[in-house]
């Protein structure tokens, strides 16, 4: 099995994080410690079906809400049945004593099936289909972004039972809200204010200190490239980038959306084969806000946020991150990133004849 940690030196080092402008602890050694605590039984889980008859999510089946999907064949998208936010938000609230405050969540919330069959994740679809959710996110962005009231546009997947999933058909969702997320403000201000320093907007700088090291660049082609970042808290996080720096999806060319379709497939398909199994994640879209400012500075990008720091041992917040607010990362980067480069690019399963796409 791949994905040892035996290229780990020990190390007590503090690296900035500048995008959230905050430090990560790296306590490299942390990573063989003894542990008796949980551990993640069958974690690469039981191979799926093509078509699940009881999945809300599949073609043609009934949803929980008592509609029907479409027969679609490929992304498909509608409105979340359970929306954590909407347009029918209760317009008056009843005001809290100070200093405690409150407004309507309004929004959309969206729900977009990659693809019809039950059994493809990101890892196992073509670049083309790939492709096609990428569109799906253009769209989608520009659509919803220019809607009245809507200030920011959050595209994402959480991927495996132990981030949550309700529902392991592959799918993202996408939140329109009348706020900017937290993470996004913080990044935006970093960007800004680097740009007013220097000249340079902040995603440019990070790119070419990536490419000056070379160490973490797990993929890279005219377009686009793919790192583990110097300042990664988690053991396998990985940014997939434009070298172009747009604040949106939506303003990629056709050659960049298709780039960046390659490099995702990258890098899921050597998660993927880290282990062998169906690599967890939470993979978010960072893009700019929607509401008409000025967001030349930001820097849009994909990351992926992977729980696992061995095939059954979760990265776990405790007390440095929950408590103290910094992140204590348990590996390298540049450790794992070798480990992500060793293993083969073509997925496992199709390496073997089996599930093609």
């Amino acid at each position: 099995m791949t994905g040892t940690v035996s290229n780990q030196l020990p190390a007590w080092e503090e690296r900035w994080h500048p995008l959230r402008e905050e430090w990560v602890v790296v306590a490299a050694h942390r990573q063989a410690r003894p542990w008796s605590g949980e551990t993640l039984g069958a974690v690469a889980g039981h191979e799926k079906p093509a078509y699940d008859p009881t999945c809300y999510l599949c073609p043609s089946n009934a949803r929980s809400s008592g509609g029907h999907n479409p027969a679609y064949t490929g992304a498909y998208v509608f409105d979340n049945d359970h929306p954590g936010m909407g347009p029918d938000a209760p317009t008056e609230l009843e005001a809290p004593p100070p200093p405690y405050r409150n407004r309507r969540a309004d929004g959309h919330a969206r729900v977009v099936c990659y693809n019809p069959r039950h059994d493809l994740t990101l890892a196992e679809m073509s670049e083309e289909q790939i492709g096609e959710v990428v569109r799906v996110w253009q769209q989608e962005t520009h659509d919803l972004g220019h809607r009245s009231g809507v200030r920011h546009v959050l595209a994402f997947e959480n991927k495996g039972e132990v981030v949550g999933v309700s529902n392991t058909h592959p799918h993202g969702q996408i939140y329109a809200t009348n706020f900017v997320f937290k993470t996004i403000e913080t990044e935006l201000d970093a960007s800004v204010r680097h740009h007013n320093e220097t000249g340079r907007k902040l995603m440019d700088d990070i790119i070419t200190a990536e490419q000056a090291d070379g160490r973490r660049v797990l993929y890279e082609d005219e377009h686009s490239i793919a790192f583990l970042p110097y300042f990664a808290r988690y053991a396998y996080e990985t940014y997939v980038a434009p070298k172009r720096t747009v604040p949106h999806v939506y303003h990629l060319s056709d050659a960049e959306t298709l780039s960046l379709a390659r490099a995702l497939k990258h890098v899921t398909v050597c998660f993927d084969n880290l282990w062998q199994m169906s690599f967890p994640y939470v993979m978010p879209l960072h893009q700019a806000p929607t509401d008409g400012g000025d967001f030349r500075a930001f820097g849009f990008f994909i990351a992926f946020h992977p729980p696992l720091r061995f095939p059954n041992t979760l990265k776990y917040l405790a007390g440095p991150e929950i408590g103290g607010g910094n992140f204590l990362a348990d590996t390298q980067p540049e450790a794992k990133a070798a480990e992500l480069m060793a293993v083969p690019t073509i997925h496992y399963k199709q390496a073997g004849g089996g599930n093609d796409p």
